[in-house]
């Protein structure tokens, strides 16, 4: 069987995704440009959304 891994990188995506939202919160928290801060905190937040979406229709792939 051989499997598919396509899953492996998309997460793999979302995680650098991730870690660049968050060195970008922690950027503009340092600068103080607040509205930024919000802008990557909820866009890192709506990653673990997607990540849980993408691992559970890979998961199921036969």
């Amino acid at each position: 069987m051989k499997r598919s891994y396509y899953g492996v990188i998309f997460l793999s995506l979302v995680l650098l995704a991730c870690i660049v939202f968050t060195q970008q919160v922690v950027n503009a928290f340092f600068y103080e440009q607040y509205v930024k801060v919000l802008v990557f905190a909820v866009l890192n937040i709506l990653m673990f959304p997607l990540a849980f979406w993408i691992y559970r229709k890979e998961r199921n792939v036969d």
